[in-house]
């Protein structure tokens, strides 16, 4: 069960990875204009620009290396404990991050429209599922 789990758990985040990756480059995929595209993803108060393609070159580079973790965590057999500790604050991370996005100081600090329906009904629930994918997948290895 945990190498399906941890399998959609890496699409995910490589398709994550990918979409910054392109932000890196400086497409503006998939909305072609970049104020747009900064509202619909970071949604702050007056954002008119894409943050620093460094700032989507890390976020890439986290996604990807995240989603090799989490088909580390498939293979009972290797990392040992280190690496099914490491499973915990990632989950905390994605949990900690879905349930923010459902908090009114959230909302108001990212009050664009197009990031608000995003954020309800995309990334936090990604997030959330993914939290509860690594927390699944440290439950399984500790089983």
């Amino acid at each position: 069960m945990s190498i399906p789990l941890a399998s959609l758990m890496f699409v995910l985040l490589l398709a994550v990875s990918v979409a910054h990756l392109l932000w890196t480059i400086g497409q503006t995929w998939p909305i072609c204009d970049e104020k747009l595209l900064a509202q619909t993803v970071v949604g702050l108060r007056d954002i008119k620009r894409m943050p620093p393609r460094l700032a989507s070159f890390a976020v890439a580079l986290a996604t990807l290396v995240t989603g090799i973790l989490a088909l580390s965590l498939a293979d009972h057999d290797s990392g040992g404990l280190l690496l099914t500790l490491l499973g915990l604050p990632l989950a905390a991370v994605f949990l900690g991050r879905g349930i923010l996005g459902y908090t009114v100081w959230w909302a108001d600090k990212t009050p664009q429209p197009n990031f608000r329906l995003n954020d309800r009904r995309v990334y936090s629930p990604l997030c959330l599922l993914l939290g509860a994918g690594f927390l699944a997948l440290v439950i399984m290895r500790l089983l």
